[in-house]
């Protein structure tokens, strides 16, 4: 089968969808299928219409060579935009800004800005409506909090089928005394949360480290800095995968919580690593993938109970280890096989 697998993409971002995109790719290739990648207009600000009707534009019925293509898998908005005859949208987010983040982007606009941006969001939302029922076969909702989503905005039906970890070479070396986070350093991502809580930590042995790059990159220096934590919360900045991969194999366990997220990969990649995972009640995916107790802990989005948490993986590697093999079985079972079947409609 030759598949197109489309996602909209903005210059010098690599967000999740980007990373699910090219394992998909991977996954078909080793399942017997061509596949290759289309990447539709960006769509930041102010030319998400242009943005649409250029996706819908976008020929995904013939490949270079004037070949058939017979099935699309589209990601993210507007991707789910191209037209095909057999086509999937497996959904990352709409743009979240019109739909759960709404009044986060109400609070940063003065009135003007609230009247013409709610017009635009009204427009979207009944663009995006109309294509996930009338233009997509079939959609499959990354998480139960994607599928939540459809539901209240649109009442789209969907199906819950969540990525495998991507292809990546994961491997465990010990359960060392820190804990690693790794994220884009954005305000959504929360890495405040782990700093105010190494101010609770009761054990002062253990560390912190936080990769990534990111607007919220210099307020989290300064924040440690004003703690007094700069000899135990690290922030390298932007890592290649090796250095990522080396800090999932040695921590003792993974921060993960960022607010109400699509799905975060970063949860199976800690799994993957025979590593458990902290994150917060209204982490959305996470917490759905974390059973408390058992492969992490999912507490409230509270500093005090994320220092809690820390604390007892810090008195306790042996707990933190046998969460790690509770997460590695887990995850296993999440396989790229299967998920290339459901979303080819083989099953």
């Amino acid at each position: 089968m030759r598949v197109c697998v489309v996602t909209s993409d903005v210059p010098f971002v690599e967000g999740g969808h980007l990373t699910i995109a090219r394992s998909l790719i991977r996954a078909l290739h080793e399942s017997g299928h061509e596949a290759d990648l289309v990447t539709t207009p960006q769509n930041r600000f102010g030319r998400q219409f242009r943005a649409y009707l250029a996706t819908a534009l976008t020929d995904v019925g013939m490949d270079g060579l004037g070949r058939p293509v017979d099935h699309v898998v589209s990601l993210r908005f507007p991707s789910y935009a191209v037209r095909h005859r057999s086509h999937v949208c497996w959904l990352n987010h709409r743009m979240r800004e019109y739909y759960d983040l709404w009044p986060v982007l109400l609070d940063q606009l003065k009135w003007k800005g609230r009247i013409k941006e709610g017009m635009r969001r009204a427009i979207i939302r009944g663009m995006d409506t109309h294509l996930l029922k009338h233009n997509v076969g079939q959609v499959f909702a990354q998480s139960r909090t994607i599928q939540n989503r459809l539901q209240t905005w649109g009442r789209i039906p969907s199906e819950v089928l969540y990525p495998p970890p991507p292809f990546r070479k994961y491997f465990t070396q010990g359960y060392d005394n820190f804990i690693f986070a790794v994220s884009r350093l954005h305000p959504l991502k929360r890495m405040d949360l782990l700093v105010e809580a190494f101010t609770h930590v009761r054990d002062k042995n253990i560390r912190a480290v936080i990769i990534g790059d990111g607007p919220e990159r210099d307020r989290l220096t300064r924040l440690v800095r004003e703690r007094g934590l700069d000899h135990r919360i690290s922030l390298p900045g932007p890592c290649d995968e090796t250095v990522v991969l080396d800090h999932f194999a040695r921590c003792r366990a993974v921060f993960f919580a960022p607010l109400r997220e699509d799905y975060g990969f970063v949860t199976g990649e800690a799994f993957s690593s025979r590593k458990a995972v902290i994150t917060t009640q209204d982490s959305g995916g996470p917490a759905e993938l974390v059973s408390n107790g058992k492969t992490g802990y999912v507490v409230p989005p509270d500093p005090k109970n994320i220092a809690a948490a820390v604390d007892e993986l810090a008195d306790d590697p042996q707990k933190a280890e046998r969460m790690g093999n509770e997460a590695l079985l887990f995850i296993t079972s999440l396989t790229w096989e299967k998920t290339v079947r459901r979303l080819l409609l083989l099953e």
